[in-house]
């Protein structure tokens, strides 16, 4: 199980982290840049499901086609962990050695488009960005949140991919 959590977990942390730093250059970049949340996150669970095709990877190669809803969720719990743990690590890098103010480059992009609203609504975001920029200060907090913008998702994936991939041995079901 190792060999296959370390393998698809690389290869999600990767493909998160380029993802992650063409996204922040993008921003970072171009003043005029619009996020759209829904993209985003149907970008991520699309490079989420390693953690389906890891598991059932490791089902069908190393297990005979039979996994437990238990085994299945770690493996893609681990599968998960090792992704987001490489997407943390570059991001705490990337951002402290290229990127340490981004935020002043990002905060803008989040009231542009709180701007839209009423002036209560982009006042009440003003303040929450202002509190969001301090408490990025700290680096345990930077480590916190970025594990918190791929992990929970992740384990969802691995949730729903083990009720999926989860098979008894045909000799237990005949009992």
């Amino acid at each position: 199980m190792k060999r296959n959590v370390l393998i698809f977990g690389l290869v999600l942390g990767t493909i998160l982290c380029v993802h992650m730093i063409y996204m922040v250059n993008l921003c970072y970049n171009n003043p005029d840049f619009k996020t759209n949340d829904v993209v985003g996150y149907t970008a991520m669970i699309v490079v989420l499901s390693l953690i389906f095709f890891g598991t059932r990877n490791y089902r069908n190669k190393e297990l005979n086609g039979v996994i437990s809803f238990g085994n299945a969720f770690k493996t893609g719990a681990l599968i998960a962990l090792a992704g987001a743990t490489m997407y943390v690590a570059v991001w705490f890098f990337y951002y402290y050695l290229f990127v340490p103010d981004y935020l002043d480059k990002y905060i803008p992009h989040v009231l542009k488009s709180a701007a839209e609203k009423s002036p209560a609504e982009l006042a009440a975001k003003t303040r929450e960005m202002q509190s969001f920029k301090e408490m990025y200060q700290n680096p345990l907090f930077v480590v916190l949140i970025t594990y918190v913008e791929v992990l929970p998702l992740g384990l969802i994936v691995a949730l729903i991919s083990a009720l999926v991939l989860q098979r008894r041995n045909k000799a237990e079901l005949a009992k």
